[in-house]
């Protein structure tokens, strides 16, 4: 599924503590299905949070919840710089 908004960044340049708002997916349907499910809906707030060892998975805090998202799934995600 390909929703797209202002190409300004992705989820993957965003430092821990920084927020952004979502802006679009480059993602197959069924993972970008999925991630709606999680919280990850364009127009919503996402916070970078810590890392796994090596970087990969990172978490993210979004509707409340944290959610723990591989780099290259990451990297789909568009966001708005807040």
């Amino acid at each position: 599924m390909q929703v797209s908004g202002n190409k300004s960044a992705t989820l993957m340049d965003l430092h821990r503590g920084q927020e952004g708002i979502i802006t679009g997916f480059h993602l197959p349907d069924d993972i970008s299905r999925r991630l709606m499910e999680l919280g990850f809906l364009p127009g919503h707030r996402v916070k970078a949070g810590a890392s796994a060892p090596g970087g990969d998975p990172r978490v993210f805090e979004v509707d409340g919840s944290q959610v723990a998202v591989r780099r290259e799934t990451a990297r789909q995600i568009e966001v708005k710089l807040s």
